[in-house]
């Protein structure tokens, strides 16, 4: 059996712009739907949705059979154990929140990898290694992996170079909605300032040779943030897409009373 390659990863590599969808209602029915829809990637959320560890291991099935859209999970907090168990059930790409500082975003790193490259802890056959049958797994397991890490505070924007400089750090992911609230904005990601900000944070993350990614429901700031050399953009999500289309629809129609 052959390690499934990771083709967000491949795709930045590649300078690829990688387009994302935000999955939050934690279904699997929504999610294998959602991985045939024409995304590059999607978000399973478990930090800002009922999610857990269970039911992502559904979506990830879900995701391999509705395919192509490559899943990365976010995780609820930047913790050891909490890696391990979403590693053995086989993700390979992670958004850690809550970033702050260089030595934060090292720790991730090191959740995710093996002793002596990091404290990851070892299972003989986990769903990552297609239950045992990837016999090198442990060896091949690296290269397949992507750590993005998330900043969303105001001690993160002024760390941002040392943050990107951390080996094994894939890309640093702006939350532009903490990000809103740390500046004094919140509920406002759009307020001037703030996007003053996110603009300034894509340009320093870049002249550091990493890519920066983005969310945004606003069709026309994600094409900004892409002009600006985004390389992965998530452009919207499932809840906002149910319940903004929902109630369009209703509207429509009892407009007509």
């Amino acid at each position: 059996m052959k390690m499934p390659e990771n083709s967000f990863r491949r795709g930045l590599e590649a300078g690829r712009p990688q387009i994302g969808l935000w999955s939050i209602l934690s279904s699997h029915v929504t999610v294998e739907i959602l991985a045939g829809a024409g995304f590059d990637w999607l978000v399973l959320d478990t930090e800002h949705s009922p999610n857990e560890l269970p039911m992502v291991y559904s979506q990830l099935q879900a995701a391999a059979a509705g395919g192509p859209a490559h899943p990365v999970v976010r995780v609820p907090w930047n913790d050891m154990v909490t890696l391990k168990r979403y590693l053995d059930i086989g993700v390979q790409s992670f958004l850690i929140p809550y970033v702050e500082t260089a030595e934060e975003a090292a720790a991730a790193v090191s959740y995710t990898r093996y002793p002596p490259n990091g404290v990851r802890g070892y299972s003989a056959a986990p769903r990552a290694s297609g239950f045992g049958r990837i016999k090198d797994y442990p060896a091949l397991v690296e290269r397949e992996l992507a750590v993005l890490v998330q900043v969303e505070t105001r001690k993160g924007l002024d760390n941002i170079e040392a943050i990107s400089a951390v080996e094994g750090v894939t890309g640093v992911f702006i939350g532009p909605g903490d990000l809103a609230a740390a500046l004094g904005h919140v509920g406002n990601p759009r307020d001037p300032a703030v996007q003053q900000a996110i603009e300034g944070a894509i340009a320093r993350i870049r002249a550091c040779g990493k890519p920066a990614g983005i969310l945004t429901p606003d069709e026309a700031l994600a094409r900004r943030y892409l002009e600006l050399g985004c390389a992965f953009v998530a452009v919207g999500s499932d809840l906002g897409i149910l319940a903004r289309t929902a109630e369009q629809l209703a509207a429509r129609f009892k407009a007509d009373r």
